[in-house]
């Protein structure tokens, strides 16, 4: 299956991802559309030039969702079964997966989550250049197809952004962890702050970089929060419950005077902060494999996969399509450095690989 060079995106939900998608398309080229659940904010949205107009029709091909997480999966199956057409494109960019990768199972879904966000909310913090550089999840089921998956790699890649593939489970094991519980930590330290100052002002006026670092994102829209934090409360509790733990063992350490425990975590959090990886940058020093893969279900999962798992950055992805059965080649862009790992743990998994420099 091939698709039409047509390049026309319709966005539901012009809040501050939405919006930002939405220029960040036209930056790219595109036609966009737009909806939101407010009149106001879609007017306002026509007036800056955000979206083009307001109404999606069959020359779409991609949609991205960015609803709240709980809306997702409703406006996902309601759209796809009024447009037919095979080359259409739909993804979404809540920050829970499992739930909609579950409810939706047309293969023209595809579900996503950009992990960039800023302090400013809706339509005022929208900016065409959130997604450069940010890493964009994607969570490929053993159901989707390959057309399907290279053509949004590729659209994320044109706006900027690092794909990473991972499953939507471990997708939001990993992000209660990464995004979740920071978020509510910084919440609950900005309100303990905030009740002590009730009786000392001062404190806030010294609140230094660390507390400001700490709590940045505590001024994010709270609104959005709720649903997400709900939809993956089973993760998030089990996150927030071995902190606990950690934060006990420290409490301990300090009423008992233990230089060596709280050392040691200092030390291992130091070292381990300093290894946290950069953001990936655009290489010049390329190399390319070409991935033999059957119509097997979860084959092109597996292969993506396999690359986020090693931390390799896919730069581009490709489809040559085979014959009888077989859905063909994948032809992938990675960093040379690193080519030989990934091309490797694939020949491990059972692939036939075949490099290129």
């Amino acid at each position: 299956m091939t698709f039409p060079n047509r390049r026309h995106a319709h966005v539901i939900g012009l809040g501050l991802i939405g919006a930002s998608m939405a220029l960040a398309l036209k930056q790219a080229g595109w036609r966009v559309t737009g909806e939101d659940a407010s009149d106001e904010t879609l007017t306002l949205a026509l007036s800056q030039g955000i979206v083009d107009a307001g109404e999606m029709s069959d020359a779409h091909t991609l949609v991205i969702i960015a609803t709240p997480a709980g809306a997702v999966a409703d406006t996902a199956n309601r759209l796809l079964a009024h447009f037919e057409q095979a080359d259409l494109v739909v993804s979404d960019v809540a920050g829970v997966k499992s739930a909609i990768v579950a409810e939706v199972t047309d293969e023209r879904f595809l579900g996503g989550h950009p992990m960039a966000g800023s302090e400013l909310r809706g339509l005022r913090g929208a900016r065409e250049d959130l997604f450069q550089g940010c890493n964009w999840v994607l969570t490929p089921t053993d159901t989707t197809l390959p057309t399907i998956y290279s053509t949004l790699h590729g659209i994320l890649r044109e706006i900027g952004a690092n794909v990473v593939a991972v499953s939507a489970e471990d997708h939001d094991r990993l992000v209660a962890l990464a995004s979740h519980v920071p978020h509510l930590l910084a919440g609950a330290l900005m309100n303990e702050a905030a009740h002590a100052a009730q009786q000392d002002a001062v404190l806030l006026q010294l609140a230094a970089g660390g507390f400001r670092d700490m709590t940045r994102v505590a001024a994010g829209d709270p609104t959005i929060w709720p649903d997400i934090l709900f939809e993956n409360r089973d993760a998030v509790t089990t996150t927030l419950s071995s902190l606990e733990s950690r934060l006990a063992r420290l409490r301990v350490a300090l009423l008992e005077e233990n230089r060596t425990v709280i050392g040691e975590s200092l030390r291992n959090a130091s070292e381990a902060r300093r290894q946290l990886p950069g953001r990936a940058l655009s290489s010049e020093n390329l190399a390319y494999l070409r991935v033999e893969i059957s119509d097997q279900p979860g084959s092109l999962a597996t292969v993506t996969r396999a690359a986020s798992e090693l931390l390799i950055n896919i730069y581009d992805i490709e489809i040559a399509h085979g014959i009888e059965g077989v859905a063909g080649t994948l032809l992938l862009t990675v960093d040379a450095l690193r080519a030989e790992t990934l091309h490797d743990t694939l020949r491990e998994l059972g692939f036939k690989v075949a490099s290129e420099q």
